[in-house]
Parts: structure tokens; sequence; C-alpha cells
């Protein structure tokens, strides 16, 4: 009797351990849960390419994009999305920022925002506006934080100038800062834009007394821009950059770039200042 009912149990355990076995089979068990996002679910956030300091424009190599975790993004950063990266161009950066920090919304200041000018403007400085065209400004190459010489050329008519001396230039602006140029000079404006060729505007930094000199230059004659390399330009009144020039120097005149202007004309002939005495002389044509 207690035989047959051993049997029993032990055929009966061997059928439930058969059956654990089909059932775990026929389920297996759930993969590990992923720790970290698949690559679809991570997020292109804006951030500092290089160390940037406070007050510094923003150019399109100060920008890079991280693919970064949906809970690794910080509250407010810059998504990559659309045209975020050209909304931040010649914008002000607000704080430091280390390489690989995300750009938050409140760390750019752009231009056109209340306050960008008063918040860009070193200590004492002055902000000064210009025109430029598609040639003159670079062809949109100029960017804001770029350094730049402020050349003006004019002509000079009269029947008493000579030919070499009927056209000159001059730098009327050394060494300084663009602050914020036209969106669309600053994307390069192209034959086929609608609004290629139209005057656009450069805004400068500069001192009050170069404020009052580019007021002068813009009255008087055409004026063009020419980049300033940045290695030479570490900083305004550096012992490396060259000193600024002042009213009236380093001009250069017509005859000094054509020699076919500064030879004249056979014509003139030769000219002899002759002197009688301390205060008397004369001049002699031949």
């Amino acid at each position: 009797m207690f035989a047959r009912i051993a049997l029993f149990m032990l055929m009966a355990i061997g059928l439930a351990g058969f059956g654990a076995v089909a059932w775990i089979n026929l389920h297996p068990a759930a993969p590990p849960a992923q720790t970290s996002g698949t690559p679809n679910d991570r997020v292109p956030v804006l951030t500092a390419a290089r160390s940037l300091r406070a007050g510094t424009l923003l150019k399109p190599e100060d920008l890079a994009t991280e693919q970064r975790p949906p809970n690794d993004v910080p509250a407010g950063a810059r998504i990559d999305a659309g045209s975020a990266r050209g909304d931040l161009l010649g914008a002000m950066i607000r704080r430091n920022l280390s390489k690989g920090d995300a750009l938050l919304m409140a760390d750019a200041l752009n231009p056109g925002d209340r306050g960008f000018l008063a918040a860009v403007l070193g200590p004492g400085m002055r902000a000064v506006t210009v025109g430029v065209d598609q040639v003159t400004g670079l062809a949109g190459l100029v960017w804001p934080g770029d350094r730049v010489d402020l050349i003006l050329t004019q002509s000079q008519d009269g029947s008493n100038v000579t030919p070499a001396h009927r056209v000159s230039a001059e730098t009327v602006l050394h060494d300084g800062r663009v602050l914020a140029i036209d969106r669309q000079l600053m994307q390069g404006a192209t034959s086929e834009s609608p609004e290629a060729g139209m005057a656009r505007t450069v805004t400068l930094e500069v001192t009050p007394a170069e404020a009052v000199r580019v007021a002068v230059a813009v009255r008087l004659g055409h004026l063009s821009l020419s980049v300033v390399a940045v290695p030479q330009a570490p900083g305004r009144g550096s012992e490396t950059d060259p000193a600024p020039p002042q009213a009236g120097n380093a001009v250069t005149w017509g005859g000094d770039v054509s020699s076919a202007l500064s030879g004249g004309s056979t014509s003139e002939g030769t000219t002899v200042r002759l002197f009688q005495g301390p205060t008397d002389s004369k001049e002699l044509h031949f």
C-alpha cells in the first residue's frame, strides 16, 4: 500500500518538473533593461567647441553638437535643430564656458536684443556704424568678433592736382572690433539674392577719438574693410600690434601704386627751385 502511494508521488513530482521546464522554454526571460538611450533617443545639444570667455561674440567655429541622452540634457539647453545655429552667430556669451559645456537659452545675448551694445562694449568705448556693400564688406566673410582696419579712399579734383595725387587711401581705424553686422551680409549675399548689392551696415567698437575720425571719413570718400589676422591682434594696445595710424600719416597716393602716374607726363618738363637769399626763391620750369 505504502509502495503504491510513494510511486504515485514520484510520478507527480516528475510530471511537475517536466511541466516547469516546458513552461520556461516557452516563456524566455525578458532582456535586461537598457541603461542608456539608443542613438535615436539622444538629443543634439549645442555646446561650446572651445573655452569661451564672457563677452565673446560667437562664430561658427565656436559651436559644436553633442548627442546626449534625454536625462543628461540640462534645462534650457539649446537644441541643434532648424536655425538654432544661425540664430547664435554674432551673439554675446554672458558667462565663461568650458569646452563641451551646453549652451543655455540665458547664456547668449543676440544683436538687436535690448542692451546688447551696452553689454558688449568695453569700458569707455563707443559704437559706430558704417555702410558697406558686398565688395567693401569682404563678400560677407566678416563676422562679429573679427578685428578690421577701416580704409578711406578719396579722389582729389582740381587743375592744380597732379595725376599722381588725384587718388589717395589711408587707414582711418586700426584693429577695430566688429560688434554687429547685417544678417544677410553675414550669411553672404549672392547675385541671385534680390537684395544683393544693396548697402549694408557694420557696427564697430571704437574709442571716442576714433568715433570722430570715422564720422568725418564717412563724408570724405569710400570706406572698405580689411580683416586683421588673429595672431597679429591678440588685443588692442598689445606690444605685437603696430601703432594705430595718426591723422595725416601713412597716406598712399595713386602715384605710389601706379608707375605710370608717378612718372608724370614728358610735356611737364623739369622743375628747379632757385634760392636768392634766405627768404626769396622761385621755381624755373624747363
